[in-house]
C-alpha cells in the first residue's frame, strides 16, 4: 500500500493558528487592532505571509479587515449570538442522537475523563480550565457521531461560540447547573438501553439554555 506524504503546514496557516489561540483566550481583545509592524517583528515574517494569515482569520470570523485601516479582531454582537446558537442547538443535538445510537467504551471513558476534570476545575474556580475541559467533552460525543460533515460544521461553528463564551464570567451556580447537564448526558449515554431520541432534547435544552444565559449577561452588562 502507498500512502501520499505529508504536506508541510503553510507558514500563514501557522500563524493564523497562533493568532486564533491569542483571540479565543483573551489575548488579543475584542476590537483590538492586529498592527502588522508588531506582528511582522514578533514572529519574524515578511508582510505576505500575515496578510495571508489575517485573510484566514476573516474567513473563519474572528477579524475584522477595513480598507485602509488594517485588521482588527471582530467584536461580538447581539446578532452572532442570535444566528449561532440556535444552529449550534440542532447540529449538535443530532451529534448526540447519532453517538447514542452508536456510542463505544472509548467515548464513554472521554467522556468520564473530561467530566472529571470539569468537576476538579470548578472546585478550583478556574474558568479558562473548566471551558477547556468542557470543549473536550463536547468534542468527545461530536466526534463519536462518525458523520464528518457535521463534525466540521460544528467545529466551525463552535470555535464561533468559544469565543463568545470567553467574555461570559462562570459563577458557582453555573459550574454546578453545567456539571449537572453534563453527567445527565453521560448517564444517557452510558445506559443498558441508549435513547438518542432523549440525547438529542436534553443537549438541545443545555445549548439553549447557555444562550439564553449569555443573552442576560450581556444585558446585565449593558443596564
Amino acid at each position: 500500500m502507498r500512502y501520499e506524504k505529508f504536506k508541510p503546514v503553510l507558514l500563514p496557516q501557522q500563524v493564523a493558528q497562533v493568532l486564533t489561540d491569542a483571540i479565543l483566550d483573551g489575548r488579543l481583545a475584542s476590537g483590538e487592532q492586529l498592527v502588522e509592524t508588531k506582528l511582522q517583528a514578533d514572529f519574524g515574517i515578511s508582510r505576505t505571509p500575515l496578510r495571508e494569515a489575517f485573510r484566514e482569520l476573516e474567513k473563519r470570523g474572528l477579524v475584522e479587515i477595513v480598507p485602509r485601516k488594517g485588521a482588527f479582531v471582530r467584536q461580538l454582537s447581539r446578532q452572532d449570538i442570535d444566528d449561532t446558537f440556535p444552529v449550534r442547538a440542532a447540529l449538535e443535538g443530532l451529534a448526540a442522537k447519532l453517538t447514542c445510537a452508536r456510542v463505544t467504551p472509548e467515548v464513554i471513558e472521554e467522556l468520564e475523563e473530561s467530566l472529571a476534570a470539569m468537576r476538579h476545575a470548578a472546585d478550583q474556580d478556574d474558568a479558562k480550565a473548566y471551558l477547556e475541559h468542557h470543549v473536550a467533552y463536547h468534542e468527545a460525543y461530536i466526534g463519536g457521531s462518525g458523520n464528518e460533515v457535521l463534525i466540521e460544521l460544528l467545529r466551525t461553528l463552535r470555535m464561533h461560540t468559544i469565543w463568545h463564551r470567553f467574555y461570559f464570567k462562570y459563577h458557582k451556580e453555573d459550574y454546578e447547573k453545567s456539571l449537572a447537564i453534563h453527567q445527565r448526558i453521560l448517564e444517557l449515554m452510558s445506559a443498558p438501553a441508549p435513547d438518542p431520541v432523549e440525547v438529542e432534547r436534553v443537549v438541545r435544552e443545555h445549548i439553549n439554555s447557555g444562550y439564553q444565559r449569555f443573552i442576560q449577561y450581556l444585558e446585565d452588562q449593558a443596564s
